[in-house]
């Protein structure tokens, strides 16, 4: 029997294969359609902003002070608390104040700036870097810190003036807090006598004091009487921080016989060196106006670097850096 003819064996993988790369070919001229689409479209929108409208950045606006506030120094925000405390006061600007007849001018030609640094008592290394600058300064011992008695022996040791820094009630208070030891409005007379006793076993080296915060304290005239006249006994100055412009603290310590005066300036509301050296210029022409000026700052490490920077520098210009104890009348 006739066999019939072979047929052609179809390789179907062959037909597969074939299929494949057929739509392997599909895609890749897709994607390189895409790459050089998405080319030109970048391509358009480089040189659509070439052709923009240039926005110049707007030039840079000098600092400008805040305009005068009402609200206690003390009840404003803290810029950076410590590691036992917290900074209570700002150089938000305050209505100008008269200056008694204590702080009116020396003599002609004379300019006397002192400078007092608040909230020491925490830190040794921060009272070595200070002392390092090398010029007459005033440090301010809160009692009750972690090394007040050495930080203000230490200091009394090298020759510089130590007072004492009174924590008083703000006007924030209990939500701000106060240190244990501060004096409350709600106290009587034998209290207070207790703590400000403590306070000069504490800090027995203190020349004079000065108030931390106090924006509610140092506007009752009953209690900073019993506190002024405890101060006065020991024979102590006292510088109002003016943390409210209704203190009564000066008046009061005029009454006592006490020698006493007024902050003019704080150097360090902002920790930024420009910041700083601009209200250390703001002190400067202060006391070349009216023969004197107290500034008062915090031992910030920005606040120390800038000192070490720029006081040393004051003498060649006129300014004669002296203790506070110098500038109370």
């Amino acid at each position: 029997m006739a066999q019939k003819p072979r047929q052609p064996r179809t390789n179907r993988y062959k037909k597969q294969n074939g299929k494949g790369l057929t739509a392997l070919a599909v895609f890749l001229v897709l994607l390189l359609a895409l790459l050089v689409g998405g080319y030109y479209f970048f391509a358009w929108q480089q040189q659509e902003e070439v052709f923009k409208p240039q926005q110049h950045a707007a030039p840079a606006i000098p600092h400008v002070a805040p305009p005068a506030s009402p609200v206690p120094v003390d009840a404003l925000p803290n810029k950076e608390p410590g590691p036992d405390w917290e900074h209570y006061t700002d150089d938000t600007p305050r209505p100008a104040i008269k200056l008694p007849p204590a702080q009116q001018p020396l003599s002609a030609g004379k300019a006397e700036l002192a400078i007092i640094v608040d909230d020491m008592g925490s830190s040794l290394q921060e009272l070595r870097r200070l002392l390092a600058i090398g010029v007459p300064l005033t440090l301010a011992v809160i009692p009750g810190l972690r090394h007040d008695r050495e930080v203000a022996a230490l200091a009394d040791s090298q020759g510089a003036e130590v007072m004492l820094h009174l924590p008083m009630q703000s006007k924030e208070y209990p939500r701000r807090r106060l240190e244990a030891n501060g004096l409350l409005l709600s106290y009587d007379q034998a209290k207070l006598q207790q703590l400000v006793e403590g306070y000069f076993t504490q800090v027995p080296q203190a020349k004079g004091a000065n108030n931390h915060m106090g924006s509610a304290f140092t506007e009752d005239e009953p209690q900073m009487r019993a506190v002024l006249s405890l101060l006065s006994q020991r024979g102590l100055f006292f510088v109002d921080s003016v943390t409210t412009p209704a203190s009564v603290g000066s008046r009061l310590a005029a009454e006592l016989g006490m020698k006493s005066a007024r902050r003019d300036v704080f150097l360090d509301n902002e920790q930024q060196e420009a910041y700083i050296m601009g209200q250390l210029s703001t002190a400067v022409n202060r006391a070349r106006k009216t023969g004197r000026a107290i500034a008062i700052c915090h031992p910030h490490p920005v606040t120390i670097a800038t000192l070490a920077k720029a006081l040393p520098t004051l003498q060649q210009q006129g300014i004669t850096l002296v203790y506070a104890s110098r500038l109370v009348r």
